[in-house]
């Protein structure tokens, strides 16, 4: 296995154990690299010292929950990350697909996620959130590209490894790939990014 990521932060388990037994299977040839996943800023810079300070393998990525619509991972996790040399793989990139652009401002939908999925109700239907989606449809339309495209190349704008992407049809594989290719000015990017509001840290639990 080339990456072996925790999932979340044990609080019944002292990192130093957990470290140990990552350590050992990068030495055993089982895994090739470390990684971690959403937890607080103070949490994974004791997970790096402590590595260091033991001499054990340290994390290389970080899966946080990052993406136009919830950008506080910009606030401490992604600054820690880009000091520390780690990769950043987040998780949910289009926002449980808020950021595909089917879902529109004070209308209900049809689709499965919407009438199954609490969290992207709860996360993602503010007025504000419909501000950034607007915005960043205005933009995708005068570049002539796929709302999706345009969200996923904000993220590699921002510094992002490799989003991890959910697809379900070919041409969302085409998309993801797509973002690769465009460009965002300075211009781009600000106007992307004008209309965020702060949100509630979500997605440590």
């Amino acid at each position: 296995m080339d990456l072996y990521q925790i999932h979340r932060w044990d609080y019944e388990t002292p990192i130093e154990e957990t470290l140990r037994t990552l350590n050992d299977l990068v030495h055993q040839g089982k895994v090739r690299y470390i990684g971690a996943s959403s937890m607080w800023a103070w949490q994974f810079a004791n997970a790096l010292s402590t590595s260091d300070q033991l001499g054990l393998e340290r994390f290389v990525s970080m899966q946080n929950h990052y993406n136009l619509c919830y950008r506080e991972e910009e606030r401490e996790m992604n600054p820690l990350c880009k000091e520390e040399g780690v990769a950043l793989l987040p998780w949910s990139p289009l926002a449980k697909g808020f950021l595909s652009g089917k879902y529109k401002r004070g209308k209900t939908s049809d689709a499965v996620r919407f009438r199954s999925d609490e969290l992207l109700t709860d996360r993602f239907f503010k007025p504000e959130d419909f501000d950034v989606v607007e915005r960043a449809e205005e933009v995708a339309k005068e570049k002539g590209v796929s709302l999706p495209q345009l969200a996923l190349s904000w993220l590699l704008h921002k510094g992002v490894t490799a989003p991890i992407v959910g697809v379900t049809k070919v041409e969302q594989v085409e998309q993801a790939a797509a973002a690769v290719e465009l460009k965002l000015s300075e211009d781009d990017m600000k106007r992307l990014e004008e209309p965020y509001k702060p949100h509630p840290v979500l997605g440590h639990a």
